[in-house]
């Protein structure tokens, strides 16, 4: 009896609530259809495949291409540019999403918060290209803004930041930072109004400043959520973005640019090895998997608080 009891207020549940079921049913196709079908073509990476004879490949090679893979120079310079530009972006673009929260949190003129907040969030919904070509005009050698004023200025002769080595990576993080910090600072937000007033209270009666408010109440109050950001981040460590790094890419600063999810692009549909792009971007779900899998147990073990 308890059995059907239960059916029937889960029936009488989804009757009462069946918009919101709707709702989630296209997020759900969406998962489905590109996250979890195309899973089962990871199986190329242990199959030969030949254009025309099948989605599955024609013969079983093993560990065929992870052999290739592991003694091919271009695929460890990768590793090496993705690992080092993820750490950098990591370092540099983590913490200021969280203290630009924390400021906006302290400002008390109502509108000017709101505009400041608007417009910070706003540069997320421009697209990447639209981005890259901003930048590109801003930082060109012969009419960008950043070398007129350096010639005018300083007399300095006219540099293509972009097609430089060493200004790429700043580049890339200058450009998350601007992107993102907005953005990301909407979380915090929100688990900074759902701290307690009575915390705050409770430090202003014992004689706290606001800045020890924001060490002892907020910071501490808001770490659940720090701590699940940081290992969704780690997570994605091997996997930047690439539709950035594609559109800032070019021969010259190759060396450092050149980044896993570029070498599978070119690997697999500009030279046609699907097989071969297909085990390198296995090896790099599985470092992701690690990395989050180890940054979930050390975060239990350290916080409590974890993403599973």
């Amino acid at each position: 009896m308890r059995g059907n009891d239960q059916k029937n207020k889960g029936r009488l549940y989804f009757i009462r609530y069946w918009q919101l079921y709707v709702m989630m049913a296209l997020p759900l196709l969406y998962f489905l259809l590109f996250k979890y079908v195309p899973m089962f073509g990871n199986v190329l990476a242990f199959r030969r495949y030949r254009p025309g004879m099948g989605p599955f490949g024609t013969e079983w090679v093993g560990l065929t291409y992870f052999r290739r893979f592991w003694s091919d120079p271009a695929f460890w310079r990768a590793f090496r540019n993705t690992l080092v530009l993820s750490l950098i972006n990591l370092v540099v673009n983590f913490p200021i999403p969280i203290i630009f929260a924390i400021l906006l949190n302290e400002v008390r003129i109502i509108p000017f918060k709101r505009m400041v907040q608007t417009v910070s969030y706003m540069p997320r919904f421009i697209s990447t290209v639209v981005v890259i070509a901003i930048l590109g005009e801003l930082l060109s050698p012969s009419s960008g803004i950043f070398n007129i004023l350096r010639q005018q200025l300083f007399g300095k002769a006219p540099i293509y930041f972009i097609n430089e080595e060493k200004y790429f990576r700043i580049i890339y993080v200058l450009i998350d930072t601007w992107q993102y910090t907005g953005w990301t600072a909407i979380i915090y937000l929100a688990a900074i109004t759902g701290i307690s007033p009575d915390l705050y209270e409770a430090a202003t009666i014992d004689g706290a400043s606001r800045t020890q408010q924001i060490f002892y109440v907020t910071i501490p109050s808001i770490m659940p959520t720090i701590m699940v950001m940081l290992i969704l981040n780690i997570g994605r460590l091997l996997s930047l973005g690439f539709e950035k790094v594609l559109l800032l890419y070019t021969p010259d600063n190759s060396m450092v640019s050149d980044i896993i999810d570029t070498l599978v692009y070119r690997t697999g549909l500009a030279n046609q090895n699907y097989s071969y792009a297909t085990a390198i971007g296995l090896f790099s779900g599985i470092i992701g998997i690690i990395l989050v899998s180890s940054s979930n147990a050390l975060s239990r073990r350290l916080t409590g608080e974890g993403v599973y």
